[in-house]
């Protein structure tokens, strides 16, 4: 194990998730692909990676389960969804604004709502941040790349 490697090397969503459409499938496995892609991910107190995180939900919570590459525990974290359920909603009805603007709409209409549906994601993520602090530090490109896969976790098609 490379000591301070603090990122993560895998993501997995346990069988709790459950399976959705084609599209969301392949939603999720592009959210999950650009995390693990580029990340920076450091448990707290812990010396090092890279890491794995099973997401899973219980009791509709967030659960983050953090091992190593080589199986060994390093913390779970409980997150309640309920501080991200209004931005969760918010952000779908922007992105179905978005997407319909994108057939008819000018351009600066188009990116008016790109912009809100930016300032939306941004605070998703950084209320993501927010219930992490004192558990697990990421940057802000990586807890913008977490909140992605939430979003995906709820999305019907």
């Amino acid at each position: 194990m490379a000591k301070g490697d603090f990122r993560l090397s895998d993501v997995v969503l346990d069988e709790s998730i459950g399976r959705s459409t084609p599209d969301v499938e392949h939603e999720r496995a592009v959210a999950i692909f650009d995390l693990v892609e580029e990340n920076s991910f450091e448990p707290v107190g812990h010396s090092g990676g890279p890491y794995h995180l099973k997401l899973s939900l219980v009791d509709s919570k967030l659960v983050f389960t953090i091992t190593t590459e080589g199986g060994e525990d390093v913390a779970t974290h409980i997150l309640s969804l309920t501080p991200f359920r209004r931005i969760i909603k918010d952000y779908f009805m922007i992105c179905e604004s978005y997407y319909e603007a994108i057939r008819s709409a000018t351009p600066s209409r188009i990116e008016s709502i790109d912009m809100g549906r930016r300032g939306i994601h941004n605070e998703g993520s950084q209320t993501l941040m927010d219930r992490l602090d004192g558990k697990v530090r990421l940057d802000f490109d990586t807890a913008r790349r977490l909140f992605t896969l939430v979003c995906v976790l709820y999305w019907r098609g």
